[in-house]
């Protein structure tokens, strides 16, 4: 069952988005129980909360790129103006110099 945004008013700000979380009865894949949040708490020094919010920013590091998506390849007009551009004369393969 997926989770319902509500505001609620923090000291923080104004009005702050929140998320119902429900722990797993045993730990999952894609979930864990409290007992499991709470060792994680207690281990790495953190509120529960604290911890949910290290997990997700992981995830978010490790799932979301991190860059801005390209034009995808280049056009053969493209290529051709950087062959001009780069001058390919005397170029000689680092394999072919080695064997």
């Amino acid at each position: 069952m997926p989770a319902k945004p509500s505001t609620t008013k923090t000291k923080h700000s104004k009005s702050a988005s929140a998320v119902l979380l429900r722990y797993r009865e045993t730990d999952t894949r894609f979930g864990v129980s409290r007992e499991t949040a709470t060792r994680l708490a207690q281990t790495l020094g953190l509120s529960e909360t604290q911890v949910i919010h290290a997990a997700l920013a992981n995830f978010a590091r490790q799932t979301l790129p991190q860059y801005e998506p390209d034009d995808g390849p280049l056009t053969a007009a493209q290529e051709k103006a950087i062959a001009k551009l780069v001058p390919q004369r005397g170029f000689v393969s680092t394999k072919t110099r080695l064997f």
